[in-house]
């Protein structure tokens, strides 16, 4: 797997086409709109915890330090005694990073992010918890009915392989 020396992204795949698309205008979009909301105060820059928050919302993974370290030293400019990452900079970051996602790459990294206590299967208490950060207005008999549903051989954990398959379920495509 390559890995940009400038963001320290990854940036290659796992044997996948290394022919990169380019980024939509629905993604530009997106991005934009992930940028104004992770800016903290309306700086019209991202801090260090902005930028956590922005990759979070976009990718669902907190990244290390060493990759917000590196993009800070990389793309980041002192703005207002503070070092800052601009929109363009950001735009320019992320586009890349969206653009040579790994499917399989962010799945791993949700999952991870959902399983909280390391145990390599989901509980009913870890789609609660994640449920109540991103979507509290769901209610739980919803939460208790989705991890029924993805609890495919009914031994009470969503596996990864479970969750891999939910992921990636075409639903246009059973309709």
């Amino acid at each position: 797997m390559e890995m940009s020396a400038s963001t320290g992204f990854h940036l290659g795949s796992y044997g996948y086409s290394k022919i990169k698309r380019t980024i939509t205008k629905e993604e530009k979009h997106l991005l934009s709109v992930v940028f104004h909301e992770a800016d903290e105060g309306n700086k019209g820059f991202l801090t260090r915890e902005d930028v956590k928050v922005a990759v979070a919302e976009l990718f669902g993974y907190k990244p290390s330090k060493y990759e917000v370290d590196q993009v800070m030293n990389n793309y980041g400019s002192t703005c207002s005694n503070v070092i800052g990452l601009s929109l363009e900079n950001y735009m320019i970051i992320m586009s890349d990073k969206i653009v040579s996602a790994d499917e399989d790459e962010i799945i791993r990294h949700t999952f991870m992010a959902f399983d909280t206590q390391c145990r390599g299967f989901l509980g009913v208490e870890d789609l609660q918890r994640a449920f109540s950060q991103v979507a509290p207005h769901i209610p739980n008999h919803t939460i208790q009915s989705c991890f029924r549903e993805l609890d495919r051989d009914g031994d009470g954990r969503i596996s990864y392989k479970d969750f891999d398959f939910m992921m990636k379920y075409d639903t246009k495509s059973h309709i």
